[in-house]
């Protein structure tokens, strides 16, 4: 028994000499390499930090086309604002136009009233270059027995006289050369008196005063006022353009 028990003594003893140098050369290696723990049991997955979460790119998306309508409504009150611009351009240049057109109408209108009135002045000077002074003191009587006393009740219209009856100008003809455009001076045209009634030579017409002329108006206004032929209340009238309310009835004659 004894020897049994030593030689189990022994043997332990041998064996534990062989292992104890292989455990602590395993324990010497698992220092110097470590195990890799194995997937999916000791490693945790961190999620991936690139990719934004799905609410996130939402609200990215609904900022940008917010910010996209905004820039398109920037851009129409621009174009908007262009066109208005464009538009009253337009129009302030048609109304500058439009002013330029009537002042050219307006100074043609006059150069025209002009060159009328300076063949008027050379007609006259043409048919009666000199006036004698008994021509003038009979043209000055004439006038002058013929200025009214009272206005209002010395004169009369041609409705009041039952209409007019004399000759009338072509409407053509009166236009080009009658009206208030067409103005002229009786002093010097080719003057007569009959009836009584001045008369004087126009434009291929005789005219004779049928009515008084206005006491109010200057002694000599025959020589000094301009004067026009007009159609009124169908009847025709003699108008001073000092006085252009008051017409003096007259007949016409070739």
């Amino acid at each position: 028994m004894k020897v049994v028990g030593i030689t189990s003594t022994a043997i332990l003893s041998l064996l534990f000499g062989i292992v104890a140098p292989v455990y602590a050369q395993q324990q010497s290696e698992k220092q110097d390499h470590p195990e890799k723990p194995q997937t999916g049991q000791h490693e945790q997955v961190k999620p991936e930090q690139h990719h934004a979460p799905p609410q996130h790119a939402q609200q990215q998306d609904q900022n940008k086309q917010q910010e996209h309508a905004q820039q398109q409504q920037q851009q129409n009150k621009l174009d908007a604002q262009q066109q208005e611009h464009v538009q009253q351009q337009q129009q302030q240049n048609q109304n500058k136009q439009h002013a330029q057109q009537q002042e050219h109408a307006q100074q043609q209108q006059r150069r025209d009233q002009n060159k009328q009135q300076q063949l008027a002045q050379q007609q006259r000077s043409h048919e009666q270059p000199q006036r004698t002074q008994e021509q003038q003191r009979v043209e000055q009587t004439a006038w002058q027995q013929h200025r009214a006393g009272n206005w209002q009740s010395d004169h009369r219209t041609w409705q009041q006289r039952g209409g007019y009856s004399g000759y009338r100008i072509p409407e053509n003809r009166f236009h080009g050369y009658f009206g208030p455009s067409h103005g002229f001076r009786i002093e010097g045209l080719p003057f007569l008196v009959v009836g009584g009634y001045p008369r004087f030579q126009y434009g291929g017409y005789w005219f004779s005063l049928v009515d008084p002329w206005p006491g109010y108006w200057a002694n000599d206004w025959y020589d000094t006022d301009d004067v026009y032929v007009s159609y009124v209340d169908n009847g025709y009238y003699l108008f001073n353009r000092r006085y252009p309310t008051t017409g003096i009835a007259i007949s016409i004659s070739m």
